[in-house]
């Protein structure tokens, strides 16, 4: 933990592992909530558990809490099993959606809480309390009561509380779910800030692919109880492992079609007549095989109905049937009649043409092979 944690010994090779889940699965009744999860995260990594509703993200949260106990596997922090180890006797700090402050309390008696319960040394937290307060951007504030605080500073007095008594690890729950977006992405940042200036381990769960992608040293990506990938953000977004991944990260389109040549690691394949290629890692990918092409919105160029897409491998007609202005951006919706009619997403590149087409109009869209992942579909 850097400065903070100057009293630990130095990680080693062996111990450099901060917390290894290995098979662990979590049953409830009939339903497989986590099913044979294995990671390990090294000390000091910001990772964020990434998943819609559902997903088994924060049931794995949970196990690493101490809250639940795995119904398989085993879960070690700091290479110690910890299944058996209730939660209040593991270093760990939390910050919740619900942030769960004392609204009789101070920011600073908030703060110091954690503290007062583990018995240190009275004399010293004020100042530790102090410069955690700093840490979080809240000096001077402390003397003020909770409900004289926002919803952001309430945030980082959440933060304060979790990180003042130096952990082993930080937990996060969906702690900014309930702000708005515009302070939900400054928070975002404070989070990363916070998280590299103290060098905390820190394991962060959300259904915000923004949020993830952001703060996140590695992202796992779960769903229906299982990881589909773990990756740094740029490789899952740019190298997704499956449909699934390529479809949750991003804005993507699915063109379907039928395999026709391999050449690992381009795929050829036909989708209603037209020939298309793509990159896969999957080796299970043959001819004949049904297949789905993945194209994310940006790597699509947009020309006018007679203009040109020099350079490019592939060019398709279409029309425009929908534009979103975004502000910094417009999504266009684009009907493509030789892809059977397929809808595509396709964003802006000229941000200072914004709305050059409207619904209706001819369009031509490119891209390469290089652009596009193709999966078994």
């Amino acid at each position: 933990m850097g400065a903070v944690a100057a009293g630990l010994r130095p990680a080693g090779p062996i111990d450099r592992i901060a917390v290894s889940v290995k098979d662990v699965s979590m049953v409830f009744g009939n339903v497989h909530a986590v099913r044979a999860a294995s990671f390990d995260l090294p000390r000091g990594r910001f990772l964020t558990i990434l998943g819609p509703s559902g997903s088994g993200k924060t049931t794995l949260l949970r196990m690493i809490a101490g809250f639940d106990r795995p119904t398989g596997g085993e879960i070690f922090i700091n290479g110690e099993p910890v299944n058996a180890v209730p939660p209040h006797r593991r270093a760990i700090g939390m910050v919740f959606q619900k942030l769960a402050l004392f609204p009789h309390m101070t920011a600073a008696e908030n703060v110091a809480f954690p503290l007062k319960m583990r018995r240190h040394d009275a004399r010293l937290i004020p100042q530790k309390v102090e410069r955690y307060l700093d840490l979080v951007r809240l000096g001077g504030y402390g003397g003020r009561r909770i409900n004289e605080l926002s919803g952001g500073q309430q945030q980082r007095v959440a933060i304060a509380r979790a990180l003042v008594f130096e952990p082993d690890l930080l937990l996060l729950d969906e702690p900014l779910a309930a702000l708005d977006r515009k302070l939900r992405e400054e928070m975002q940042l404070e989070f990363r800030r916070i998280q590299k200036e103290l060098g905390v381990t820190t394991i962060n769960v959300t259904h915000d692919q923004r949020e993830a992608l952001v703060v996140s040293d590695e992202i796992i990506v779960m769903d229906g109880g299982t990881i589909q990938q773990k990756a740094r953000p740029v490789d899952a977004y740019r190298a997704p492992s499956n449909a699934f991944v390529a479809n949750f990260i991003g804005v993507t389109n699915f063109i379907a079609g039928r395999v026709t040549e391999v050449a690992a690691p381009r795929v050829a394949f036909e989708a209603n007549g037209v020939p298309l290629a793509g990159l896969s890692a999957d080796a299970a990918l043959v001819a004949g095989m049904p297949c789905a092409g993945a194209l994310r919105a940006e790597q699509v160029r947009i020309a006018a109905g007679n203009g040109r897409l020099d350079g490019l491998e592939t060019v398709v007609d279409g029309h425009v049937v929908d534009c979103i202005f975004e502000g910094e951006r417009v999504v266009y919706e684009i009907r493509v009649p030789a892809l059977a009619d397929t809808l595509m997403r396709v964003f802006d590149h000229d941000p200072e043409s914004h709305l050059q087409f409207g619904p209706g109009d001819a369009v031509r869209l490119g891209w390469n092979a290089r652009d596009m992942h193709v999966f078994q579909k």
